[in-house]
């Protein structure tokens, strides 16, 4: 068997995975950022627990979740970015092509959410190009969606406690465009996203909803944006 042929078998192996709708809802269950036990998943499957723990199986050896143990406990997450990325991805397609584009998506999901371990919806979305505005970013091209911050970026961003050489280091990209799936634009993935995700959710510009991907903007972070970014939220 080629090269190609094996990257085309493997790709159908995790499209089936994703396809089943019971193994759709647990994904897109995860794409929150919260860890789930297998009975929790179950609930949101609408299946069996045995069932259930089934498909948690595939997903598994599929590399799109991943379980860690604690206690009694295991916690199911999604397998790292590439996995939330490539779920994101799945929603803009599935929504189809449009001469104009009009968002059909809940208010609330559609403002502000996580995407993983990043901020998406429209606040995410118009920080990116606030941050292209004012010169701390880099532009992505379409052959390239790779972002890189500026020294007056770098500056700003570690005024609000982000350690920009840390982000770096790590073992995944520094930063990306990442489509939103509501706006149809990009937003800020990888490190650079996550770090800012971080920050808004510990100095409470952002709270999360328990039970979905939503995030409320507070009073408090509706002013800092506008005070910081020029941003109106």
């Amino acid at each position: 068997m080629s090269v190609e042929s094996h990257g085309e078998v493997a790709a159908s192996d995790v499209a089936a995975s994703i396809g089943e709708p019971a193994r759709a809802r647990m994904l897109y269950c995860l794409l929150a950022g919260h860890a789930r036990t297998s009975t929790e998943l179950a609930l949101v499957a609408d299946v069996s627990p045995s069932t259930a723990s089934v498909h948690l199986a595939r997903l598994r050896k599929q590399q799109l979740v991943k379980v860690l143990a604690q206690g009694k406990h295991r916690y199911y997450s999604l397998d790292g970015p590439r996995v939330a990325a490539l779920l994101e991805a799945l929603l803009v397609v599935t929504e189809g092509s449009r001469d104009t584009f009009v968002p059909n998506t809940p208010s609330r999901l559609r403002a502000a959410r996580t995407c993983y371990d990043h901020m998406a919806g429209a606040v995410a979305v118009s920080l990116l190009e606030r941050f292209g505005e004012l010169g701390w970013l880099s532009a992505g091209t379409e052959a390239d969606t790779a972002y890189d911050l500026t020294e007056s970026g770098s500056k700003a961003l570690g005024a609000l406690g982000i350690d920009v050489e840390a982000l770096r280091g790590l073992r995944r990209r520094f930063a990306y465009a990442c489509i939103d799936w509501s706006e149809r634009r990009p937003h800020i993935g990888g490190a650079l996203g996550a770090a800012m995700l971080t920050v808004a959710l510990n100095r409470r510009w952002v709270v999360r909803d328990d039970d979905s991907r939503v995030l409320k903007i507070t009073g408090v972070g509706a002013r800092e944006m506008r005070a910081r970014f020029g941003l109106k939220v």
